[in-house]
C-alpha cells in the first residue's frame, strides 16, 4: 500500500455525526483537538480558535454527469465529517453548469448514494443553477470593470493563442474591445443571437502567466442544450471554474475542500473572489484524491465503459460506483471504515484494492447472517438414512452472536455438497471428503464416504455415504474427532439459484490508468454459475444485506431476481485455508 494510513480524526467521522446541540463550540474544538488531526482539520481548528469563523460550512459539490464512485466517497466523508466534528454544516450542491452531459437520473442517483452512505444534508441542498441570474450579473460586473471581454476566436485558435507550459500565450485580437461593445455582445449571446461556439466570454487576466488557468479563462460559452432544471431558458452557461467559487461565496462556504487536481485552479478561484462583489470569501484547500488498484476512478472512463457496453450499467457490481458496490452487497459502514483509514494529505498514492476487501470482510464477518449454499453441486446419498423421510435441524445464524438466534434447516437422505469438498485421491492436508473418509456435515451428522459413482466419461456424479445417527448436532458421544466440516443442502428442499462471482475489472493493478485501458479489462471479471443450490430461507433474502454462504464467501441477492430465478452476487470471498495450502 503506497498511501500512508492515518489515525486521524477521520476514524470517528460517523460516530459523531449527530453532535448534541448542548455542546458548546469550545468543547467541540477541545474534543477534536484530542485527536491526531490532518492538515485540513488543523486549519479548521485554527480558524475557529482565532475567531476567523464562528461556524464551519463545507459542501460536497458533484457534477451531475455520472454516478458517484468510491473516489468521491473520500470527499463526501471529509466534507460531511469535518462539518460534523466541528459542529458546522455541510451542503449538498450540484454544480450543474453543463447541461449537454447532465441528466436528472444522475441527480437522483447522487442523492440516493450520499444518503445511503449515512450523510444528512437536511434542507441544505443547492444547485449552481439556482444562481444563474446572479452569476450572469457577476459576468457583466467584470465586463464593466474592464476585466472580461467577448472573444470571437474558435476553440482551435484559442488553444494556439494560449501557449504552452514553457511558452507564454498571446493576446486575442478581440481582447481590447471596449466595455460598451463587450456588454452588447454578451447580452446578445444571452439572447441567443449567435450560433453555438461562435463567441465566448473570457476573463482578462494575464496571457503570459506561468499558470495556464490564468491565461484569460473562458467564463461563458454559447450552448443550446436543455437543462434538467432551467429547461431552455438559457442559451449561455457559465464554466465550472467561474461558477464554482462564486457559488461557494453565495452559500457562505468557509472551507472549499477539493482534490489536488484543482490546486492550480486556486489562484483563479481567488481572483474571482477578489474581483467580484461576493457576499463572503471562502478559501480553497486541496487534498490527495483516492487512487485504487485494479479499477478505474475516472468518471470519463467509467462513462465510456457504460456507453460501450463493457459493463451492464453504472450499477454493475464490478463498477467502483457507490451504486455498484451497494448492488454487490457492500455495506456503507465498510466503505466508511475504508475511507477513515486513508490519509488526508497532499501526497498522491495508490491504495491496494485488498484494503477495501479487508474492510468489507471485517464488517460482514461481524454482522452477516450465516446460510448454506452449494455453488458446484455434487449429489451425496446417505444409504442408511430412511428413504422418504426428512427432519429439521437447528442451525445458528451467527456463531459469534447468540442474539442472532437460530433457524431450522431441512435434512434428508439426498443432499448436495460442493464438488470442491471431495477428492478421489486426497493429499495429506485435504481434510474434506474422500473414499473411506469421515467428515462432519455442518449442524447435522458425521458421514463416511463408502462409494463413488461415475459416468461413462469417468466424471464423479454421485457419492454414496453412511451416517452415524448418534452424532446429530455434529458431536460424537464416543468423543471421536473429525478434521473436516462441510456445508450441504437437502436436495429435496434446496432452491436453484444463479450465482455471479465478481473479480476486479483489471488484472493488472495499474490497468485502469493505462492509455489502452479498454484492452486491459479482465475478461474473467464475472463468472456465472447456474444450477447452484441454496437453503430454502434464502428465497426471502434481502437485496440490501449480504449474508455469508458458509465456507464460501459473502453474497447478496441481486435486484434482477424474481420468483422464478434467484440470483446472488458475491460481495467478497472468505480466506480459504486450503487455497493457501495449494498455492504453497
Amino acid at each position: 500500500m503506497n498511501e500512508v494510513l492515518s489515525a486521524s480524526a477521520t476514524a470517528v467521522l460517523y460516530a459523531r455525526l449527530h453532535i448534541s446541540s448542548g455542546i458548546s463550540m469550545t468543547e467541540i474544538v477541545d474534543q477534536v483537538a484530542e485527536k491526531q488531526l490532518d492538515f485540513i482539520r488543523e486549519q479548521v481548528r485554527t480558524d475557529l480558535e482565532s475567531g476567523k469563523h464562528d461556524k464551519i460550512v463545507t459542501r460536497f459539490p458533484p457534477e451531475p454527469n455520472g454516478y458517484l464512485h468510491i473516489g468521491h466517497v473520500k470527499s463526501i466523508c471529509l466534507n460531511f465529517g469535518v462539518a460534523a466534528e466541528f459542529g458546522g454544516e455541510c451542503h449538498l450542491r450540484f454544480d450543474d453548469t453543463n447541461p449537454a452531459k447532465e441528466d436528472q437520473e444522475f441527480i437522483d442517483a447522487i442523492q440516493k448514494d450520499v444518503e445511503w452512505l449515512g450523510c444528512n444534508w437536511g434542507e441544505k441542498i443547492y444547485y449552481a443553477s439556482d444562481n444563474f441570474d446572479q452569476l450572469y450579473d457577476y459576468a457583466e460586473h467584470l465586463v464593466e470593470a474592464g476585466l472580461a471581454y467577448v472573444d470571437d476566436l474558435n476553440a482551435e485558435e484559442m488553444r494556439e493563442y494560449r501557449g504552452t507550459l514553457t511558452e507564454p500565450g498571446k493576446n486575442s485580437p478581440y481582447r481590447d474591445r471596449d466595455v460598451a461593445e463587450n456588454l452588447d455582445l454578451l447580452r446578445r449571446m444571452k439572447a441567443g443571437e449567435f450560433e453555438d461556439g461562435a463567441r465566448v466570454l473570457r476573463a482578462k487576466i494575464d496571457m503570459s502567466s506561468g499558470n495556464i488557468n490564468l491565461r484569460d479563462p473562458v467564463l461563458y460559452r454559447i450552448l443550446r442544450a436543455t437543462h434538467p432544471r432551467t429547461g431552455d431558458s438559457w442559451k449561455i452557461y457559465p464554466t465550472y471554474d467561474f461558477a464554482h467559487g462564486q457559488t461557494d461565496a453565495i452559500e457562505g462556504i468557509t472551507h472549499s475542500l477539493c482534490t489536488l487536481e484543482f490546486e492550480d485552479h486556486r489562484p483563479l478561484y481567488d481572483w474571482f473572489i477578489e474581483n467580484l462583489p461576493v457576499p463572503s470569501t471562502p478559501k480553497q484547500y486541496e487534498f490527495s484524491r483516492l487512487n485504487l488498484t485494479n479499477t478505474v476512478l475516472s468518471k470519463r472512463r467509467l462513462t465510456q465503459l457504460v456507453a460501450d457496453g463493457k459493463v451492464a450499467g453504472w450499477d454493475d457490481p464490478r463498477m467502483p460506483t457507490v451504486s455498484g458496490l451497494r448492488r454487490r452487497g457492500v455495506p456503507p459502514e465498510a466503505i466508511r471504515d475504508f475511507v477513515s483509514r486513508l490519509a488526508i494529505s497532499k501526497t498522491e498514492g495508490v491504495v491496494e484494492a485488498a484494503m477495501l476487501d479487508h474492510c468489507i470482510r471485517d464488517h460482514l464477518n461481524t454482522h452477516a447472517m450465516r446460510r448454506m449454499g452449494v455453488l458446484r453441486p455434487l449429489k451425496l446419498v446417505i444409504e442408511n438414512y430412511p428413504e422418504g423421510e426428512s427432519e429439521e435441524l437447528v442451525a445458528v445464524n451467527h456463531p459469534g452472536d447468540e442474539s442472532a438466534g437460530t433457524r431450522m434447516v431441512p435434512f434428508s437422505r439426498e443432499l448436495y455438497v460442493d464438488r470442491d469438498d471431495f477428492m478421489e485421491d486426497p493429499p495429506k492436508k485435504f481434510f474434506r471428503l474422500g473414499p473411506g473418509r469421515e467428515v462432519r456435515l455442518r449442524f447435522a451428522y458425521f458421514v463416511t464416504c463408502t462409494d463413488v459413482i461415475k459416468d461413462a466419461s469417468g466424471e464423479v456424479i454421485e457419492l454414496r455415504c453412511s451416517y452415524d445417527p448418534a452424532t446429530k448436532g455434529g458431536d460424537a458421544p464416543d468423543g471421536r474427532k473429525v478434521k473436516g466440516t462441510i456445508h450441504w443442502v437437502s436436495a429435496e428442499h434446496a432452491i436453484p439459484a444463479e450465482v455471479r462471482l465478481y473479480d476486479p475489472l483489471f488484472d493488472e493493478p495499474e490497468g485502469g490508468s493505462s492509455d489502452d485501458f479498454l484492452e486491459k479489462l479482465n475478461p474473467h471479471s464475472m463468472e456465472r454459475l447456474r444450477g447452484c443450490m441454496v437453503e430454502p430461507c434464502l428465497a426471502d433474502a434481502s437485496t440490501e444485506v449480504a449474508v455469508q454462504f458458509e465456507r464460501t464467501g459473502y453474497f447478496c441477492r441481486d435486484q434482477d431476481s424474481d420468483e422464478n430465478q434467484l440470483i446472488f452476487n458475491r460481495t467478497v470471498g472468505l480466506r480459504d485455508s486450503w487455497a493457501k495450502v495449494k498455492n504453497k
